[in-house]
């Protein structure tokens, strides 16, 4: 099977665990996925089948999308409900106009450390790796983008509890977000739980779960034709001879784009994807 597929990631696995369980089901190798989930974390998770795994870097993953919940008065060593609490603070004067507020000074373009738990390698190592080792090292602030943070519940208390909705973009950690939320407010806070409601285009109303895909015949229903998951990003319809010139890596006139552009074939099925360089659109995958 050559294609994309949208799971439906449960809690408790990573997600090369997810791959390792698609490559069963479809009975081939060639599976990956387009951005990780934590362990704790539920929700869309995009996988590349076969040939289309060379997509990956192309296809439309911005923005992501979560509910999260978050947690006051209490940190924890992993940022998030999996790790052990390392201090409490009070937090009852939480309340939803100072959390409005202060949800407002997170939009936008910005600096986030990323946590010690995270994937990113530091001298050669992940950053867990060293984590897990009670290492704790100097990281670098990444640019990231906020792009929406809205409170749509708070339960008040002696441990108050938000539900948010977080679009941001890819590489933003919301469990660093949650302890900079803490701090804001002059408190601690963890992430409690955290689902990824949408990729991109690719939204939990298209994932499946792993229960699903086990069905017999299910697994061939749901992946995405490479040309349906481009759908999304700028197409340009190609003439036969332009096909064939692209299947044989040729180039073709500029697209007039400086983005990436997806390039179907009379068929309707997607040749490459191509971008403009040098005056020319050239191939960055061909698939044809």
């Amino acid at each position: 099977m050559d294609g994309v597929l949208v799971c439906d990631k449960p809690a408790g696995l990573t997600s090369h665990d997810v791959v390792a369980r698609v490559r069963r089901l479809a009975g081939q190798r060639r599976v990956g996925h387009g951005g990780t989930l934590d362990p704790p974390a539920t929700g869309v998770l995009v996988l590349a089948l076969g040939r289309a795994t060379r997509l990956l870097p192309f296809l439309p993953t911005e923005p992501k999308r979560y509910l999260a919940e978050v947690a006051f008065g209490a940190a924890t060593d992993t940022l998030d409900a999996a790790g052990t609490v390392t201090g409490t603070a009070a937090a009852d004067r939480v309340d939803e106009p100072g959390l409005r507020a202060v949800l407002a000074g997170f939009l936008g373009p910005q600096e986030q450390v990323p946590p010690m738990v995270s994937a990113i390698k530091v001298g050669g190592e992940r950053l867990y790796a060293k984590a897990r080792r009670g290492e704790e090292v100097e990281r670098a602030p990444r640019p990231i983008v906020i792009h929406e943070l809205e409170l749509l519940g708070l339960a008040g208390g002696e441990r108050p509890l938000a539900t948010l909705a977080v679009v941001c973009s890819g590489g933003t950690y919301v469990r660093s977000l949650a302890a900079d939320l803490g701090r804001a407010l002059g408190t601690l806070a963890h992430l409690a739980s955290l689902r990824r409601t949408a990729v991109g285009r690719f939204a939990e109303a298209d994932a499946h779960t792993l229960e699903e895909l086990a069905e017999p015949g299910r697994m061939e229903a749901a992946v995405l034709d490479p040309a349906a998951a481009m759908a999304s990003t700028a197409t340009r319809a190609l003439t036969p001879d332009e096909a064939s010139a692209l299947a044989t890596g040729r180039t073709l006139d500029p697209t007039g784009r400086g983005d990436p552009v997806a390039a179907v074939g009379p068929d309707g099925r997607l040749v490459a994807v191509i971008q403009d360089s040098a005056g020319r659109a050239r191939p960055k995958v061909v698939l044809a």
